[in-house]
């Protein structure tokens, strides 16, 4: 079967090529871009979603589709639409029931990797805060210790810079925006995370002889949240074998680590915007 699934857009002449990461008779494993919403959104409900997307191929029987035999396919957990990464698929209803029920027992499973402001103290350290929708900002959602749902995270410092960190993000509960959220709280804002008081990593505010040319506008290395859901470690839902499944990095992170390592070490001696401080909550 092929490795790339290509998706008809909105747009008669444009496709989306999805790279599938694994695939057995009970799963699909597909590697996600930014700014595609996994499924339909109530706020946004004309916006495209990969659900969607994948349901039309298969009703129209493209090769892909047909070659794969779908008929039944269901996401199994939550991806920010700006994150990039793991999206996994059951094929049938009894698959989708057993990895919903494993991804709810507060077992590490999805690991994510954030690129976020500022550097913790400890090299590892646990977020429990209950997460509920911020009635003040539609699609955003906030700690609320009062009528939030359970949330937990485990974070893991990987890489250190002078005013950066790249974490190692375990949820081990499925809310929405979950480690966004606990980020944010714990004051380690993903950069890029706007609606969470992250910041775009910008060039400017790394090397210390930066020069734009006349007229131009700098453009980030990174706008959007750096959030890259990486790695899959789960019990095969039919098998019980381990399930060990990883994403490549995002272009766009890779380079915002390429320039953090070339020049992060200097930041700190520099003016830096430090307006990325978390907004108010409403």
């Amino acid at each position: 079967m092929s490795p790339v699934i290509k998706l008809s857009s909105q747009s008669p002449r444009e496709f989306l090529e999805i790279t599938v990461l694994y695939e057995d008779e009970h799963l699909m494993i597909l590697d996600k871009p930014s700014g595609l919403l996994v499924s339909s959104d109530r706020l946004e409900p004309g916006r495209p979603n990969l659900m969607q997307l994948l349901h039309d191929g298969i009703a129209q029987e493209k090769p892909w589709a047909k070659e794969r035999g779908l008929g039944y396919l269901r996401i199994t957990h939550r991806l920010d639409a700006e994150a990039t990464g793991i999206a996994i698929f059951a094929k049938t209803k009894d698959v989708l029931i057993k990895l919903r029920e494993a991804f709810g027992i507060e077992q590490p499973g999805i690991r994510y990797l954030a690129l976020v402001r500022e550097v913790p103290s400890q090299p590892e350290f646990e977020v429990d805060a209950k997460i509920a929708p911020n009635p003040a900002r539609p699609g955003v959602m906030k700690v609320d210790s009062h009528h939030g749902k359970r949330s937990r995270s485990l974070f893991k410092v990987i890489e250190k810079f002078s005013r950066y960190a790249l974490l190692s993000c375990e949820p081990l509960t499925d809310r929405a925006h979950q480690v966004r959220v606990h980020l944010r709280n714990a004051g380690f804002p993903i950069v890029g995370d706007q609606p969470y008081g992250g910041k775009p990593l910008l060039l400017s505010r790394l090397k210390p002889d930066y020069r734009l040319k006349e007229a131009r506008v700098e453009r980030p290395l990174i706008s959007r949240p750096a959030l890259h859901c990486e790695q899959v470690l789960l019990p095969h839902p039919v098998t019980n074998e381990p399930l060990a499944i990883s994403a490549p990095r995002p272009k766009d992170i890779e380079v915002g680590l390429k320039y953090l390592r070339r020049y992060g070490a200097a930041a700190g001696e520099m003016t830096l915007d430090t307006s990325s401080e978390p907004i108010p909550e409403s």
